[in-house]
């Protein structure tokens, strides 16, 4: 049996930190479980291939909801990374830490060192911001930031029209999250930074890394309560490792609940259901999901505007693809969105509780939310697409059966608070709000979607069940919780409850989202736990 002093599960965004930074002590040998394979495709690294790697099963899970009975009983495609990288090589590119108040709010429920003056060196340590001028952004860390290779004229329009309506055209990711801004993307040179790219690459040299492709995870091993080790699959072949100080499941929101109730840390009904041994009695492991639901507020262009749409076929896609492979720049760079906007839709609020992803392109959003398939339309568009920054609807992960090879049950329960309806009306009326200033109007034909007949709230509202999907955020299923917490599921060190020797490293202990695009706090998180891990040794 191999022996290693810790046993990582999961190469995403949380595991590559944790592999770096775990064996810059080469006395520490570490390895790391990724189930997927390595980040080899091309498709990874040019950043707009997101558009095929949403839907490619090679390396993507591929999750599917349950029926969800707030958005007219219909099933999700959930999109999640099985690479090395995680989603971190597949999703979308946008750099977003969140409010300061986010955090705040982790650390008064009595999570102390979690507040945002606790996590903010972390964002810097991880960081290479590109822009000099900007301000509060770290330098020399791995994950490169840099700004979008090309502006788009109808991308200022929007811009404009956002300072026309009183938002400040500022970094969002300063101290005040209001404003407009074209995002910044995790791009190195024209190309995907992953986590792996970032963190695991410069340490795959390392005698004391082990990395271990196509190995799936399928229980941890315990001696009484504490972690001793894993089981897991690879070629067929059922393998054993045994982990000296500490097991870290860094697997994700799906993932890492499913392992430890795979694993008998959970509810103990729910693991009976199943025949499996409580070793650990938590139930609020795969309960607390939280997720951002994304709308597509949509407009057709006038003729001849121009697109993205146009430049994504024919001759000027080739213009494009030569343009990419010979200055790094145009459209095979293109990120999720150009602009983000954080907006207030309610004055009495303190913070902004919708943030907007802009593009001036239009895709099917039928396919989109039913296949994963992104396919643009033949003609010019806009898509201005609000989410609720902070949801007060709650899902749950829960495994089917006692195999690890069995998708658990995801089921996001979205727009099931009245909260959450409001907003999503809301966001809608002010996705309008923008296209109705008269710099950007002038370019716009027509609204596609919901469409100008849908004018009452309760017409919008079921538009937004209708049509509505995730935007690739799920949070929060092993929170991290004070002991007063009964559903807790980790300490404020992130060790698992009830055991000895176990963690959570990942997006799934957030106790509440965050304010905005998930990656960025979940590195920041995990640059935070290997400091404590660290310490504790």
């Amino acid at each position: 049996m191999d022996v290693f002093d810790f046993v990582i599960v999961g190469a995403g965004s949380a595991g590559c930190v944790l592999a770096n930074r775990l064996t810059e002590d080469p006395k520490t040998s570490v390895l790391v479980l990724e189930a997927g394979p390595k980040d080899s495709s091309p498709l990874i690294h040019i950043p707009v291939g997101y558009a095929k790697t949403l839907k490619d099963p090679s390396i993507n899970w591929m999750y599917r909801t349950e029926p969800d009975p707030g958005t007219n009983n219909r099933t999700h495609m959930w999109p999640r990374g099985k690479v090395l990288g995680g989603s971190s090589s597949i999703n979308g590119l946008l750099y977003i830490r969140g409010q300061q108040l986010d955090y705040v709010g982790w650390a008064q429920s009595g999570l102390h060192g979690w507040s945002y003056a606790d996590l903010h060196p972390y964002f810097l340590k991880s960081q290479h911001q590109e822009r000099d001028s900007l301000t509060d952004h770290g330098r020399g860390g791995p994950l490169h930031i840099s700004d979008v290779t090309e502006t788009h004229p109808i991308s200022d329009a929007v811009i404009e029209a956002g300072k026309a309506l009183g938002l400040q055209h500022r970094d969002v990711n300063g101290e005040d999250q209001e404003g407009i801004c074209y995002y910044q993307l995790t791009v190195k040179n024209g190309r995907r930074c992953s986590a792996a790219v970032a963190y695991l690459n410069p340490a795959k040299s390392r005698p004391n890394l082990t990395i271990e492709t196509r190995a799936l995870a399928t229980k941890v091993r315990f001696e009484g309560r504490r972690a001793v080790g894993l089981n897991y699959t690879q070629g067929g072949a059922i393998k054993t490792v045994r982990a000296r100080r500490e097991v870290i499941l860094a697997g994700g929101t799906i993932n890492s609940p499913q392992l430890l109730e795979l694993s008998g840390v959970g509810d103990p009904e729910r693991l009976s259901d199943q025949n499996i041994e409580v070793i650990s009695a938590l139930p609020g492991v795969g309960e607390n999901l939280q997720d951002h639901y994304v709308l597509g507020n949509t407009y057709r262009l006038k003729p001849g505007t121009p697109s993205v749409n146009r430049q994504s076929r024919g001759l000027p896609l080739v213009g494009e693809v030569w343009k990419y492979f010979t200055q790094r720049k145009g459209l095979l760079t293109l990120s999720a969105a150009h602009i983000a906007a954080f907006v207030k839709t309610r004055p009495e609020l303190a913070t902004p509780d919708v943030q907007f992803h802009i593009l001036p392109a239009t895709a099917d959003a039928k396919k989109l939310t039913e296949t994963g398939d992104m396919v643009l339309e033949d003609e010019p568009g806009l898509s201005i697409a609000p989410c609720q920054l902070r949801p007060e609807s709650r899902g749950s992960v829960h495994v089917k059966s006692a195999s690890a090879q069995d998708h658990p049950a995801i089921v996001p329960n979205y727009l099931s608070h009245e909260v959450d309806q409001q907003t999503a009306v809301a966001g809608l009326r002010w996705a309008r709000r923008f296209a109705e200033q008269p710099i950007l109007s002038r370019h716009i034909a027509h609204e596609l979607d919901p469409g100008t007949d849908l004018k009452s709230d309760d017409e919008l509202l079921s538009f937004a069940q209708e049509q509505g999907g995730t935007i690739y955020h799920p949070v929060g299923t092993c929170k991290m919780a004070p002991e007063s917490d009964p559903m807790g599921v980790v300490t404020g060190e992130l060790k698992v409850r009830g055991t000895d020797g176990l963690r959570v490293v990942d997006a799934s202990v957030m106790p509440r989202l965050v304010s905005g695009n998930t990656n960025a706090p979940t590195i920041a998180i995990a640059e935070k736990a290997c400091d404590m891990i660290k310490a504790s040794s």
